[in-house]
This record gives C-alpha cells, sequence and structure tokens, in this order.
C-alpha cells in the first residue's frame, strides 16, 4: 500500500499549489491562478462517477487483471499522460492546454483515489484495515513532499518542463505495483445491473442521506453548513500561497524547504496536538479552537506582505499556519467520522469530505481577483475574516449539545 499510497499523493500537488508557483513564476496572472484552482473540484466531486469505478469493467483489460487492478492501471496512465503533456507546454503562452491536461490529471487521479480506496478496502479483512490505511498515508505524505519541497527545489536548478518529466517517470511505481499486486476477490463479483439498479440506488444514495436527516433532525442542515465552511478562511488563502511567497521575492529553494519540507512537521505536530485534545476535550471545544486558529493564522501572511523576503518570518508564519491546519485536520476528521452512522460509513463520509472542500475551492478560484483589487496584506485580512461564520456555527452547535444534556 506504500506504493499505491505514493502514486495517489503524487499528482495532487502537482495540479494545485506546485503548478500555481509554476504558472506565478512563468508570469501567469494571479487572476488566472485563482481560476486554475477550480480543477481541484474535481477532487470534490469524484463521488458522482464513484459508482461507475465500482460496478463497471473495462473491456479486455479487466479480464486481465480484475475490475480494481484495471481502473487503477488506466487511471495512472491517464495521470503520466496529463504530467508529460503538461512538461510540453509553455504556461506564458499555451494557458488553455495547461488548463485541459490539469484537468485530464485532476480527473485521472480522482479516479485513480476510487479504485484504489476500494482496493484497500477489500484487499484485506477488518482487523487489518488500520495497518493498511497507515501504510498507504505514509506513501502518500511521501509523494507529497517529492510533489512539493522536491519539485520546488529541482525546478530552481533544472527546468519545471524537466521536473514535471522527471515526476511523471515515477507514476511507473504505481504501475508496476498494480501489475503484480493480487486481486480482491470480491472485486470478480459482476452484480446483475439490471436487477438490482433501485436496490442499489436505494442503498447506496437514499438510505445514508435519509439516515444523516432522520438522525439529526432540525440541526441536520446546521451541520451540512457548518462542514461546508469550516475550511473556507484557509482553503481561499491557499491558492494565492506559493504566488504569493514568488511575489514577495523568495526562491523557489526556500519556499520548497520552508513551506513544504519544515512545513509538513509542523502540520505532523499540529495533527498529533489535535489527537490529543479530542481525547482529553471531546470534539466540540477543540473544534472552536481549530475554528479561530484557522481563521487567525492568516493575519502572519499579511504581516509577511508588509515586510517581504524575510525568512524568519516566513518560518514563523508556517510554523503557526500548518500548525492550526493539522490540528483542525485531525479534530475535523474526528467530527465528521462522529456524523457517520457505521452502517453508511463510506457514503456519508465521502459527503461530508466532498462538502467539506467545495465551497472553499469554488471562493478559492476568485482569489487572484481579490489579490489584484485589494492587495495581499488585505486579502489576508478577508480570509481571516471569512473564517468568522466557522466559529459562530461552532458555537451554535455547543449550545445546541448543550440544551440536549440539560
Amino acid at each position: 500500500m506504500i506504493f499505491l499510497g505514493f502514486s495517489a499523493g503524487l499528482p495532487f500537488l502537482l495540479v494545485f499549489s506546485t503548478l500555481s508557483a509554476w504558472l506565478r513564476d512563468a508570469e501567469v496572472s494571479r487572476a488566472a491562478i485563482g481560476f486554475f484552482s477550480w480543477v481541484g473540484i474535481t477532487y470534490s466531486i469524484k463521488v458522482i462517477w464513484a459508482p461507475v469505478i465500482d460496478r463497471l469493467p473495462v473491456y479486455f483489460i479487466t479480464r486481465r487483471l480484475g475490475r480494481r487492478r484495471s481502473w487503477m492501471l488506466i487511471a495512472m496512465i491517464g495521470i503520466a499522460v496529463g504530467l508529460l503533456g503538461l512538461s510540453s507546454v509553455d504556461p506564458a503562452s499555451e494557458l488553455r492546454a495547461v488548463a485541459m491536461l490539469a484537468l485530464l490529471v485532476a480527473f485521472s487521479s480522482a479516479t485513480q483515489d476510487v479504485a484504489i480506496d476500494a482496493y484497500r478496502i477489500e484487499i484485506v479483512e477488518e482487523r487489518l484495515q488500520g495497518a493498511m490505511a497507515a501504510t498507504y498515508q505514509f506513501g502518500y505524505r511521501l509523494a507529497l513532499l517529492v510533489a512539493g519541497g522536491g519539485a520546488l527545489l529541482m525546478a530552481d536548478y533544472t527546468s519545471w518542463s524537466s521536473t514535471y518529466i522527471a515526476l511523471s517517470g515515477l507514476m511507473l511505481v504505481g504501475v508496476v505495483t498494480v501489475l503484480f499486486i493480487p486481486e480482491p476477490k470480491s472485486a470478480y463479483v459482476m452484480p446483475d445491473e439490471g436487477a438490482n439498479f433501485f436496490g442499489w440506488f436505494l442503498s447506496a444514495v437514499y438510505k445514508p442521506f435519509a439516515d444523516f436527516f432522520s438522525r439529526n433532525g432540525s440541526l441536520a442542515l446546521l451541520i451540512l453548513a457548518f462542514v461546508g465552511i469550516f475550511r473556507i478562511s484557509d482553503l481561499l488563502m491557499g491558492v494565492m500561497a506559493n504566488p504569493f511567497y514568488i511575489d514577495m521575492g523568495f526562491t523557489l529553494t526556500e519556499i520548497g524547504v520552508v513551506t513544504k519540507f519544515y512545513g509538513t512537521l509542523a502540520t505532523i505536530i499540529g495533527a498529533f496536538s489535535g489527537g490529543l485534545l479530542v481525547v482529553k476535550f471531546g470534539i466540540l471545544r477543540p473544534l472552536l479552537l481549530a475554528a479561530a486558529l484557522l481563521a487567525l493564522t492568516n493575519l502572519p501572511f499579511a504581516i509577511l506582505a508588509s515586510f517581504g523576503a524575510n525568512l524568519w518570518l516566513l518560518a514563523g508564519t508556517i510554523t503557526a499556519d500548518n500548525f492550526s491546519a493539522g490540528l483542525g485536520g485531525a479534530v475535523f476528521i474526528a467530527y465528521l467520522s462522529s456524523l457517520t452512522n457505521r452502517l453508511y460509513t463510506a457514503t456519508q463520509y465521502a459527503l461530508f469530505t466532498s462538502l467539506m472542500t467545495l465551497p472553499g475551492k469554488f471562493l478559492g478560484g476568485f482569489s487572484g481577483i481579490l489579490v489584484d483589487g485589494y492587495g495581499y496584506t488585505k486579502f489576508f485580512i478577508l480570509a481571516a475574516l471569512a473564517g468568522i461564520p466557522a466559529i459562530c456555527l461552532v458555537l451554535l452547535l455547543m449550545r445546541s449539545q448543550a440544551r440536549r444534556l440539560a
């Protein structure tokens, strides 16, 4: 699972923050870079075509490899082709081609995620799922370091084109793995599509929704609204992060080392701290702290915008931002997990994770326009203010819980 996790994590940053750094380095406008972030919405809506991947074979490839491995292989080839295509175009003059190729990579990557998740769940029994998830996450995080900090360092010493060629070659890690791993036995079973469609729709789509609303009653819409806006502040500023560092005068190497390699350490410490807080205080109080920190840690970026390329100030800003992101991520995952019914865990959790990124990614598309109109300092202050509604909704949820317990 380490190699499959690596294959899953590699393309993510290459169509998001790493690509935004390349675009800004090529002097593409901030407004255009903001709109490019909408490519990431593909990951948020993968639940739409997940049933197709779950049920349909890929012609002759499925006969040779099985359903799970055939979809993984097709997706990996799509990612590699897209990355190679990106390496051959010039963002300064071929922006439309960059957009289409980035969309191909994102769609293929989201498809790969669905297939790998299904494979991970089916290949071992339930008692080994924790170990499988842990090894998958290790590979995924390793790939994020390579595609984030590693890509920036490589681009600084060679070129962006060479970097994307090299990283496309790393998709061979996943391809070779798929060719040698076994196919889950359950994945060979092909149900009668026509006879079972209504039953499948009822169990896979309708019942998870109905269960959530019946269990939460009048609070259901409030909970969904909170899930949708919790990360808006974080996602809104995240789109402009790499363009901001470049505009401030930091080198690609400095950005890679401080924001990616060192930043990952701060994120891990934050996630560990968030887990401890949930164990000690429950979920809602740490959730309030996380919502406040996610908003407030935008303000150091506003200070950095006033001082320019100061490495120590950048390190302090990244410490605060990544620590809060790690803490918030751990607490929020615990909250989402508490909302699910064990009968519908996969579907409900997938729907929650899609909802938690959609509004933020959509608004993030306008971040470049905001920076052009107001400047970086005011933009980061606006991003901090965007976190206030999430804080208010946590307080409402805490109040509702207190009433229930009274």
